[in-house]
């Protein structure tokens, strides 16, 4: 009862007084919230020493974050809550009742309870073991910084849940990766503050003026490795199986309920990685703690990962070894391993996903006949439409799944822009964007469709 009493009190963002807001209200809110990430990615830590951060910016990407600024934490404390949660419920650890409206709220709370806990800690750690190097006499200082910016974070992405379209998680991702990605295509300013062809399509036209064939190939590969992801993506995107559906109380109509082919979205790909993240920064921070290597993992002066765990999980550009000369056949087995990991454990994370999130036949069948529609030729019942339901959300969550760990870590492999993981999530957050706001446009048009689309 005194746990229930913390998350009922728990600090929140007010709901919107109406059942629906609006789709100006959730366009409005989800761009305050766009530019005050990346206002707040610019805000620097106070109190840090210079270059304590240059090994975790392979990181940033994937945690949506910017090393050395006041979100230094990103949405790591909020992914890292979600996978404990869903662990817990997935193995019969807790038992919490989320067909209730009761217990969804107790199983948000509970989310919530632990992101801020893996906050005070995540920011704790990073600086104690020296990830975050702080100046002498610093050290709460800058600890005091990270908390408030990880605070800050789950509460833009509660905004973006209750106000905006999607969710702050997904949104802080693809803002991070967007900025990212033009400036990889079209960084002209080196190092040293000079001009200098850094940017792809710069690097691709100075090649060719200077004759270097190895450099147009360099250039020219990650770009046409990111382009052939997305056609790929977008294809994927469109299969999908549609259930025939029929009104009950409109006799002559019917309509389709589609089940996508990435059943389970994005988000089994994004805490496949975040969790892949989570193992290098430990194993990183472990290694600057105790002064070697751990079997979590090894890294060089830049970061890289040269042995233990994280090395087997990580990825080398295979065709830029190829193309420089410097393939290895330890990377073909790292590339083995790499893909291994995430193609299960995606899988993994959409089944715990799907559970969850109310997608399962069950919830989908009570969802159908609450809308009253009905499946044409069967007697009007849950439990008949929720036999019919499982013969295609089962198989979804496992190709769904496998299919896009397998998308991630060979884009990964092939040196896609920004990394294959990070393209892939953009692409795929972007196109489950433009689909909220197509459908919130469309509700907003006909209010009939509220029901068909669960709004």
């Amino acid at each position: 009862m005194g746990l229930r009493n913390l998350l009922h009190n728990l600090p929140e963002v007010k709901a919107p007084a109406e059942k629906k807001v609006s789709f100006n209200v959730k366009l409005k809110w989800t761009l305050v919230i766009l530019v005050g990430f990346f206002i707040l990615s610019n805000i620097p830590l106070f109190g840090i020493t210079e270059g304590s951060l240059s090994r975790f910016e392979y990181l940033a990407i994937l945690l949506g974050t910017s090393f050395g600024s006041i979100i230094s934490l990103g949405i790591g404390p909020i992914v890292m809550s979600s996978i404990i949660l869903q662990l817990l419920s997935g193995a019969q650890i807790i038992h919490i009742d989320q067909s209730t409206d009761e217990g969804k709220k107790f199983y948000q709370g509970m989310q919530k309870l632990l992101a801020f806990a893996f906050v005070i800690f995540e920011a704790m750690v990073y600086v104690l073991m020296k990830g975050i190097a702080p100046e002498p006499g610093f050290t709460g200082l800058v600890i005091l910084q990270l908390c408030i910016g990880g605070f800050l974070i789950i509460f833009m992405d509660e905004v973006i849940q209750k106000w905006g379209f999607g969710s702050g998680v997904s949104l802080f991702i693809a803002g991070g990766i967007g900025w990212r990605l033009f400036a990889q295509l079209f960084q002209f300013i080196g190092p040293t503050g000079g001009f200098e062809a850094t940017g792809k399509i710069l690097a691709i036209v100075a090649s060719v003026i200077s004759g270097d064939g190895t450099g147009v190939m360099r250039a020219f590969f990650p770009i046409a490795v990111t382009a052939g992801l997305f056609l790929a993506v977008v294809f994927a995107q469109s299969l999908k199986v549609e259930i025939p559906l029929a009104f009950d109380r409109v006799r002559g109509h019917s309509t389709k309920w589609p089940l996508q082919f990435f059943y389970a979205g994005v988000i089994p790909v994004i805490l496949v990685s975040a969790l892949a993240a989570n193992v290098q920064l430990l194993a990183s921070l472990l290694q600057n703690w105790v002064g070697h290597p751990t079997f979590l993992g090894g890294f060089s002066s830049s970061g890289q990962a040269i042995s233990g765990f994280s090395f087997w999980i990580t990825s080398v550009p295979i065709l830029e070894t190829i193309v420089t000369g410097s393939f290895r056949w330890v990377y073909a087995a790292q590339a083995f391993f790499h893909v291994l990991f995430y193609t299960v454990l995606s899988v993994l994370f959409a089944f715990f996903w799907v559970g969850t999130s109310g997608q399962d036949a069950r919830s989908q069948a009570k969802r159908i006949v609450s809308s009253g529609m009905s499946m044409p030729g069967f007697r009007k019942d849950e439990r008949v439409l929720e036999s019919i339901l499982k013969r295609y959300v089962g198989p979804l969550t496992i190709m769904g799944g496998a299919a896009i760990g397998i998308l991630a870590s060979v884009a990964n492999l092939l040196g896609a822009l920004v990394g294959g993981t990070a393209i892939l999530l953009v692409i795929m957050i972007l196109y489950q964007l433009y689909q909220n706001i197509a459908q919130q446009h469309a509700v907003d048009m006909n209010p009939a469709l509220k029901g068909f689309f669960g709004a």
